[in-house]
């Protein structure tokens, strides 16, 4: 089975919902309209949903996890506005049918862990997405740690995910926010796991999105400064989107190959294969993914 534990893909109803508001996020056709980042134009055929599975069946793809886009700051907003579009995201994308499977989302501004867990029950869902602002330091993680044992109960994963960019200069280049805030955003939430996390969820398994930023590669600065990398701790994987070979190739030299697992970030990147091997394309895109999930112990 091969598995794509990244992509976005926004049903019918979450495009209206996006259209229905005056305030960020919203879109105006196919123009997204961030608080943090320029406008977007979307591209429909992206979220064109027969076309997308067609492309993924085609390609191999058995299984694909889907989520909803936490740049957008959805799971930031006030919490009866934020909980409305979760909802239609949850109804509409367990909809979608194969080889879709849904990452669910949850609002931090008010946590709501019976909510959670209510979500995590359905079978289609694979486990729990939650922003990267919402893990930034030791007590981030204290405080959602309600909705992080809600996932540990459950049996299911966490994906770890940019949050929202902050406003910044609007002569800054586009992909400025992608490699600059998310960046930053996915150091902040693996150091915090790093210190805190694996202590509070020691059942929990975790990923996070385009190799936490690189952030293990780190490890020598920080037992400069004072710290240790210490044990790989077996919960915690790297999804790989937006790398390739030679920043792949450095993590496994750091983590292993058992923490890597095969994510695109479709639309926004294209799935890719970093030629590292058939062995490494099998844990990869088959056995670490199924080990993440829960599908293989």
């Amino acid at each position: 089975m091969v598995v794509d534990c990244h992509q976005h893909l926004w049903p019918v109803r979450v495009l209206d919902a996006l259209r229905r508001r005056r305030t960020f996020p919203y879109l105006r056709g196919w123009t997204l309209h961030l608080a943090g980042e320029p406008p977007y134009e979307v591209d429909p055929a992206a979220h064109d949903v027969e076309r997308r599975r067609l492309a993924e069946l085609a390609e191999g793809r058995e299984r694909v996890l889907v989520s909803l886009s936490s740049p957008l700051g959805i799971e930031h907003l006030p919490a009866h506005e934020g909980a409305e579009l979760i909802d239609v995201w949850h109804e509409s994308a367990l909809e979608l049918g194969e080889p879709f499977r849904v990452w669910a989302a949850a609002a931090v501004t008010e946590i709501d862990p019976d909510g959670v867990a209510k979500v995590l029950r359905d079978e289609r869902v694979a486990g729990l997405q939650l922003p990267a602002t919402a893990l930034g330091d030791p007590s981030a993680v204290t405080r959602v740690g309600p909705l992080l044992a809600a996932a540990e109960s459950a049996g299911k994963p966490v994906l770890v995910h940019p949050g929202p960019a902050p406003a910044g200069d609007p002569g800054l280049p586009g992909w400025w926010p992608a490699l600059v805030p998310y960046v930053s955003q996915l150091h902040r939430a693996w150091a915090a796991w790093h210190v805190e996390g694996g202590r509070q969820h020691p059942r929990l398994r975790i990923a996070f999105v385009a190799l936490a930023g690189l952030a293990p590669l780190h490890h020598e600065r920080l037992a400069a400064r004072g710290g240790s990398l210490g044990r790989i701790d077996p919960h915690v994987f790297y999804e790989t989107s937006s790398y390739g070979t030679r920043a792949i190739d450095a993590m496994v030299r750091v983590v292993g190959v058992d923490p890597i697992v095969h994510g695109s970030d479709r639309p926004y990147a294209e799935p890719a294969d970093p030629a590292l091997g058939d062995a490494f394309r099998h844990a990869m895109f088959t056995a670490n993914p199924r080990r993440l999930t829960g599908e293989w112990r």
